[in-house]
C-alpha cells in the first residue's frame, strides 16, 4: 500500500497526523503534510485508512499498489 499527499489540495489541517502520527509529516512552516514514507507499513493500514477517511481536502490518495 503506498500513500501520498496531494501538495495542491492540502490545506495544513493536520487531521492527517493526529490520526496516523507515524505515517505524516506536517511543515513547520504552513502545516501541509507529507507522506513520512511512501510505502505504508502494515502496522499502519487502519490509521492511514482513518486518516484518508477523514482529510476534510481529500488530499490523501492511497493506493494497493505495493511496488
Amino acid at each position: 500500500m503506498k500513500v501520498w499527499v496531494d501538495p495542491q489540495r492540502c490545506q495544513g489541517h493536520g487531521l492527517c497526523k493526529m490520526i496516523a502520527p507515524d505515517s505524516f509529516v506536517l511543515d513547520d512552516i504552513d502545516g501541509h503534510s507529507t507522506a513520512a514514507n511512501e510505502i505504508v507499513p502494515a502496522d499502519q493500514y487502519d490509521p492511514v485508512r482513518e486518516a484518508v477517511r477523514s482529510c476534510p481536502e481529500q488530499a490523501i490518495i492511497l493506493t494497493d499498489d505495493d511496488s
